[in-house]
């Protein structure tokens, strides 16, 4: 008898630890309230109002203003910028992750504040720093004139301004996870003989796989989106170097509003694409950190 009762007692929480971690049903409601308000203000009612714009005037206006040349374009330029850049920083990403994670080095420190620069950096201010390294003026202007070679006001350009607004993504969401995996597993696995490679492919890639796809999802969103730095370095020449931000941009300033909704929808799309990528992924982690629990619990 003595026994159950202090097992009950045991498990019970003291009334102010309860207290504490829980809130007046009024409390959650009206917080909870507020976040609705907010996020249909300021998300829900103007996404909505993009697809609404988009096919006001009928479908077969929306169906003209998303493949007429010009935004056929601009669609495909934007898939080169992102085809080319992602995979790019996911090599970057995983390389400066894993050198920073699992290694001590002269010049760590340094290297984490250059990866988190282009988040201080405006993107404007980066296009400029390529247009004054590769522009007709700039350092390298000459010898590319002189070579026929072409980077600013070209696809280069908007690869390379695409390539360093984007870079850290990869990279920052897999520090952490790294940081925080330590290095036993890695260890382990060289003890047993693996080599680097192997110790990378069968080891640290598992473990941080949707670490990884969170990161390239995020990375591929911000290539596709990217207004700033690609405005810089594309000279807004039509046909040839917009991106949809920047034909978006163009439509509406000539008062095209119909096909600047109908092409703002492609990219509101993607953001939706993303957000369900994001969802599903973090739906996926959160299955495996319980199934791992249950398996910590049963052991």
């Amino acid at each position: 008898m003595s026994t159950i009762a202090i097992s009950n007692h045991q498990t019970m929480a003291p009334p102010n630890v309860v207290g504490a971690t829980k809130e007046p049903v009024w409390v959650r409601w009206v917080l909870i309230s507020i976040a609705l308000i907010f996020l249909t203000l300021f998300l829900f009612v103007p996404l909505a109002s993009v697809f609404y714009e988009a096919f006001k005037k009928g479908v077969d206006v929306y169906l003209a203003a998303v493949t007429e040349p010009d935004a056929v374009s601009a669609v495909t330029l934007t898939l080169i910028a992102a085809v080319i850049s992602v995979p790019l920083n996911l090599v970057f990403g995983v390389a400066a992750a894993w050198a920073i994670a699992k290694f001590d080095f002269r010049g760590k420190s340094i290297l984490l504040t250059l990866i988190d620069l282009p988040f201080s950096v405006s993107p404007v201010i980066a296009g400029l720093i390529y247009v004054l390294v590769f522009g007709l003026q700039g350092w390298f202007g000459e010898w590319l004139r002189d070579h026929d070679l072409k980077v600013i006001f070209a696809v280069p350009g908007i690869v390379l301004a695409t390539i360093f607004v984007t870079f850290p993504f990869v990279a920052r969401e897999l520090i952490p996870l790294m940081q925080a995996q330590g290095q036993e597993q890695e260890e382990a696995a060289r003890v047993l003989g693996a080599s680097g490679f192997q110790t990378f492919m069968k080891v640290t890639l598992p473990n941080v796989k949707w670490a990884l796809l969170y990161g390239v999802i995020l990375c591929n969103a911000r290539a596709m989106g990217e207004f700033g730095a690609v405005s810089v370095v594309s000279g807004h020449v039509r046909g040839q170097t917009n991106t949809l931000p920047l034909h978006i941009e163009i439509l509406y300033n000539e008062y095209q509003f119909a096909a600047s909704f109908a092409v703002a929808s492609l990219l509101a799309s993607l953001a939706l694409v993303t957000l369900v990528l994001k969802y599903m992924v973090e739906r996926q982690v959160q299955r495996e950190l319980a199934q791992a629990k249950d398996v910590g619990v049963a052991a």
